[in-house]
């Protein structure tokens, strides 16, 4: 059978299943999972027959789709919140994944700026931190421990402190995103450009590996975090600019109930950055150097795992190539 011909013989059925899964309108989750095996059974054919169709793709996000629904409608003894991080938010990421490369490669855009201004003048570096903390981190660098802000207050204080500001920071640039996704990269931009100037700072001072190690124990997660935040934003914006196939307003719905899944996601990642700062940072100095190097490339790995690859395995597993149907052959 021809590409047309296959998308025209089954593109109403398809329409009509999206358009059930958005609105939630199926009589029972039976029915449900049999329109969710015709269209694994579709698009297992496409995959064969029309492998560099754009079909595929459109397939392969409806069928994520539903398998989520699927998901919602199991039994009460399912552990809502467990598949909610476990199968949920996965499929979500993975739907998704362009506006969560386009935040990475934004984010190392800005904080490039941002080194690359504190390079270039003398004083940006003050322009952006201010004299007060660029004062005080030329006097703990005299002193010999660059990082030394990070030992002031309580470790139950700073965690909560700290804990409590990254989460505003996050829900910040996620709300934000409803100004068309400007809002979202408004805050990447200040966040970023402090990012990149402080860093370079700590190079230019000659301490730039005493601050990685102090600084990157928390900050992997806490940065990470707040980039997939940043992700939950653009989706917001897009959802508005970009509604599709659906009104504008249905769009902005969709939008916002998939940022917010995608910003909660990020909490546990947050609060872990959180009591990493308030705990641990703060010992940076004293501990051996493997000790630092691996919280920071064990944390690293986690989220990124979580984020990055995770997604790929979860759709893969509900999209595995079944038996063709006799009706496509």
């Amino acid at each position: 059978m021809r590409e047309v011909a296959f998308i025209k013989q089954n593109k109403e059925k398809w329409l009509s299943f999206e358009k059930a899964i958005v609105n939630n309108d199926f009589d029972n989750p039976d029915e449900l999972a049999s329109q969710y095996i015709h269209v694994i059974n579709d698009l297992a054919y496409a995959q064969t027959y029309y492998p560099k169709s754009k079909v595929i793709a459109y397939l392969n996000q409806l069928s994520a789709n539903a398998y989520q629904k699927i998901y919602k409608t199991k039994s009460t003894d399912t552990n809502r919140i467990i598949s909610f991080w476990k199968t949920e938010v996965p499929l979500i990421c993975y739907q998704y994944r362009k506006f969560i490369y386009i935040a990475f490669i934004i984010f190392s855009a800005f904080t490039f700026i941002g080194a690359i201004s504190a390079a270039n003048d003398g004083e940006f570096v003050r322009s952006v931190l201010g004299d007060n903390y660029v004062n005080m981190s030329l006097e703990n660098i005299e002193a010999g421990d660059p990082v030394a802000v990070y030992k002031s207050g309580s470790n139950w204080g700073s965690f909560i402190g700290i804990t409590i500001n990254n989460l505003r920071v996050g829900i910040i640039a996620f709300v934000l995103g409803v100004f068309l996704g400007i809002g979202t990269l408004y805050i990447m931009f200040n966040n970023c450009i402090m990012l990149g100037s402080f860093q370079y700072f700590f190079y230019d001072k000659g301490v730039f590996w005493e601050s990685v190690r102090g600084i990157w124990i928390h900050g992997a997660m806490e940065i990470f975090a707040i980039v997939i935040e940043c992700a939950a934003g653009l989706i917001l914006g897009a959802s508005i600019l970009f509604p599709a196939t659906h009104s504008r307003y249905t769009s902005f719905k969709m939008g916002a109930k998939t940022g917010i899944k995608i910003l909660i996601s990020t909490f546990p990642f947050t609060f872990a950055a959180g009591f990493l700062e308030g705990f641990i940072t703060r010992y940076s100095n004293i501990m051996p150097h493997w000790l630092s190097v691996g919280i920071i490339l064990i944390t690293l790995s986690i989220i990124s795992y979580y984020y990055l690859i995770y997604p790929f395995k979860v759709q893969k597993q509900i999209t595995q190539p079944q038996r063709l149907s006799p009706s496509h052959t």
